[in-house]
């Protein structure tokens, strides 16, 4: 990384919105009200589907892998960001923005994946029920739970190291709220086309080849729920998909408008917006999408806290 004089080798400052000291406190209160209805709509959906019989199919597994990723993708920013937004600082250390920069960009190629893994699953359960347990066994549930973590995490070291050796001649203001890639290639005074390219493969590769996968899954889906004659039938295989589908258009919509421009037409008033939402807004609302849309979750969560009641009662 380059280097600079004094404390701008080993801290960044994080600009956000240091300019509008009231738009700041009233982010504060949104952000910390969104970050304790994250914890525990997230949390809620781990432990119910931990606790109750009926939800450890492979479909709930990687709904729990998706609550715990929620969790750990909010974490990584929200309390450093509403550490900032009443700090006067601003500032976060050399090794805290690395590992922040690491541990966003991991959840976030590890989501892209899992959500391509689980319309896979969809698609096994409705074009092929009858082989449903056979193909999803807990087996193949687990090493494809493992490879997409892996994957994730395991791509972003390099993505990373590209990203903060590049030197900097000193500049260490951040303008953005967390640390991220097309913010942090904006303070480095060298040619980053490189960099640029990179960024843009790996965004093809985790978002655009996830996302291919996806829309073939739903058009196989889509054509066998078009031959149940059924309306009742159809409605109720659309309604499995329903959720998952929400959660896709959240997640992608957002993150391919972020990362498939290049960073030399970056935006950053509109950059900032948009990694809130996909980083923080997304997430609390995957978990009430799947609590208040999905009928066995919502069943689940009401039978065990009715146990937890009347366990207390008696």
């Amino acid at each position: 990384m380059g280097l600079g004089n004094g404390s701008s080798q080993w801290e960044f400052i994080l600009l956000g919105v240091s300019e509008q000291p009231r738009l700041e406190m009233l982010l504060f209160v949104v952000f910390l009200v969104l970050y304790i209805l994250n914890l525990v709509g997230n949390l809620a959906i781990i432990v119910v589907l931990w606790l109750e019989p009926s939800l450890h199919t492979p479909m709930y597994f990687f709904l729990s892998n998706l609550s715990f990723l929620d969790l750990c993708y909010t974490t990584s920013t929200v309390p450093q960001m509403l550490v900032n937004f009443r700090s006067s600082q601003k500032s976060i250390t050399w090794a805290g923005c690395v590992t922040q920069l690491y541990i966003f960009l991991s959840l976030g190629c590890t989501e892209c994946l899992l959500l391509a893994v689980m319309a896979y699953d969809r698609y096994v359960a409705i074009c092929q029920p009858l082989r449903y347990t056979i193909i999803m066994s807990r087996r193949l549930c687990l090493k494809m739970a493992v490879t997409v973590w892996l994957s994730g995490f395991g791509n972003s070291i390099l993505q990373t190291i590209l990203t903060v050796r590049l030197p900097r001649c000193g500049r260490n203001r951040v303008d953005h709220f967390f640390c991220e890639v097309p913010a942090l290639l904006k303070l480095a005074c060298v040619d980053t086309s490189a960099n640029e390219a990179e960024a843009f493969a790996v965004s093809v590769i985790f978002l655009l080849v996830p996302l291919g996968l996806i829309l073939v899954s739903y058009g196989y889906i889509v054509a066998a729920v078009m031959r149940i004659h059924s309306a009742q039938g159809r409605l109720k295989a659309f309604n499995t998909c329903a959720s998952h589908l929400a959660v896709v258009s959240l997640f992608y919509g957002t993150a391919i408008f972020m990362y498939l421009q290049p960073p030399s037409s970056y935006s950053q008033d509109r950059g900032k917006m948009v990694s809130l939402f996909y980083g923080i807004i997304a997430p609390m609302l995957n978990s009430l999408i799947y609590t208040l849309r999905n009928k066995d979750v919502h069943g689940a969560l009401r039978r065990v806290l009715g146990r937890l009641f009347w366990s207390k009662r008696t």
